[in-house]
């Protein structure tokens, strides 16, 4: 076998075994059941909410330009 018919060898291979990951990868995404309760609405009063914590502020003052 050629050096060339061996490189394209190599990529068919590696392409079929992406798509066929791929391909479990939707099946299995497409065989779970959505869930049977609609999620829980959360009380905008129990959050906590945006906190401005010691490290978010040197976040933004090391962040300025």
């Amino acid at each position: 076998m050629s050096d060339r018919t061996q490189r394209l060898s190599r990529r068919n291979f590696l392409l079929t075994l992406g798509a066929g990951g791929a391909a479990t990868a939707a099946a299995v995404v497409a065989s779970k059941s959505p869930s049977s309760k609609p999620p829980a609405a959360t009380d905008k009063r129990a959050t906590r909410g945006y906190q401005a914590s010691a490290h978010v502020t040197n976040y933004y003052r090391t962040a300025k330009v």
